[in-house]
């Protein structure tokens, strides 16, 4: 995909993860409303913000992927919640797509040598 400018790149949503309880039962620490942020490859956590590492561990390799543009039918799309890793939880993990996109030029977010230029978060390139 290209820009404006006609630079390669790509864009991804911000997310919002919120621990939700609905009535049920919780047997990690989960606490009803806490929530983190997801801008481009950072978590961003409000003081006093506290996940479970298991948590982190169940909902990481879904984040990249909710991040990006699917089809609407596609159930990356439609389906919002992930169940704690432990069965016996009642935990489950809210991810909405918030209406921000950032954009992320491929330049300054690829390994490549001969394709690279400075990190994003040091050039300023994501918007």
């Amino acid at each position: 995909m290209r820009n404006d400018g006609g630079e390669r790149g790509f864009w991804l949503y911000d997310l919002r993860v919120e621990t939700v309880l609905d009535g049920r039962t919780p047997v990690c620490r989960h606490i009803e409303g806490e929530s983190f942020t997801v801008e481009g490859e950072t978590l961003v956590f409000d003081a006093g913000t506290r996940v479970s590492m298991y948590a982190i561990a169940a909902l990481l390799p879904l984040l990249p992927a909710k991040q990006r543009m699917t089809d609407p039918d596609d159930w990356m799309s439609t389906d919002a919640e992930i169940a704690c890793p432990d069965p016996h939880c009642g935990g489950r993990f809210r991810i909405t797509r918030l209406p921000d996109r950032r954009w992320f030029s491929h330049a300054s977010t690829t390994g490549l040598p001969d394709a690279r230029r400075a990190p994003y978060w040091q050039d300023g390139d994501s918007t």
